[in-house]
């Protein structure tokens, strides 16, 4: 199977971010024929306050949505749409959302990111997912030409309690869109994907946005280097900084030569 993670740099406008997401998505399919196409964190909106969040949030079936299910119907492709915010009926706060659709634009699985941003980090910048975000809870897995792939969403790549869940459905590849910040992404991006990896023995595949946007006035910044590792953790594909994409062909052999070396699902004593 074939893997294609496009790397963006959403802003506050939505009509650009997806003009400009579709071209390099175009690009990716024309020149390597993915079967799974995955897209960042809030591609197609990101840089906003509290109240904007909550003002373009949109329910299921809205722009967003709308764009990456007709990606996968016209081109033929699975497409993990990165993110999105889910506007939640009567509530004052959002859902941080995947919808993935399979070849024909069906929707196949929705994951409800679980774990929220709420830290202090070491530049100083603070952030408050839970302010804006309400955390789902549950575990989900969809189904690639015979892969069994996995969801988690930027933060949750910190709580392996999820990935030990993901791993005992079976997960030969889990996917996980991000907005990881630069400060926490260049000393923890590349090591928590590569663990993830080795502690499930599955492909891991990690989308991330890259460069700045500004919000209130303050600069940020995410990390890039979207990234697919092996089941031994190694990394088969990195993209550089800057928009664009990588791509990376998946051995579901190299799954089973992982798990029969080092059979750790069989081996776990404790629940968790």
């Amino acid at each position: 199977m074939k893997i294609s993670l496009i790397q963006t740099n959403p802003q506050s406008d939505r009509d650009a971010n997806l003009a400009r997401t579709l071209k390099i998505m175009e690009t990716a399919v024309t020149a390597d024929k993915p079967d799974l196409v995955v897209l960042p964190e809030y591609f197609d909106v990101y840089g906003l306050s509290n109240e904007e969040k909550f003002a373009v949030a949109e329910e299921k079936g809205g722009k967003a949505y709308k764009f990456a299910q007709d990606f996968a119907r016209t081109h033929g492709v699975y497409v993990h749409a990165g993110s999105v915010m889910e506007r939640i009926e009567g509530e004052s706060r959002v859902f941080n959302t995947t919808f993935v659709f399979d070849r024909t634009g069906k929707e196949i699985a929705q994951y409800r990111k679980i774990h929220l941003f709420d830290v202090d980090t070491p530049d100083g910048l603070v952030y408050r997912e839970s302010d804006s975000v309400m955390p789902g809870e549950d575990v989900v897995t969809y189904d690639v030409d015979g892969f069994t792939v996995g969801c988690g969403i930027c933060y949750d790549i910190r709580f392996a309690e999820l990935f030990v869940a993901l791993q005992r459905k079976g997960c030969d590849l889990i996917v996980l869109p991000a907005a990881f910040t630069m400060q926490t992404g260049k000393d923890h991006w590349e090591v928590l994907a590569r663990a993830r990896a080795i502690e499930t023995a599955a492909y891991f595949a990690a989308c991330g946005q890259t460069g700045f946007t500004e919000t209130n006035g303050e600069k940020r910044a995410c990390y890039g280097h979207s990234l697919v590792a092996d089941p031994w953790g190694m990394l088969v594909a990195q993209a550089s900084d800057g928009e664009g994409y990588v791509t990376a062909t998946l051995d579901k052999e190299q799954n089973q030569r992982v798990q029969n070396l080092i059979p750790v699902g069989r081996h776990r004593r404790l629940s968790c």
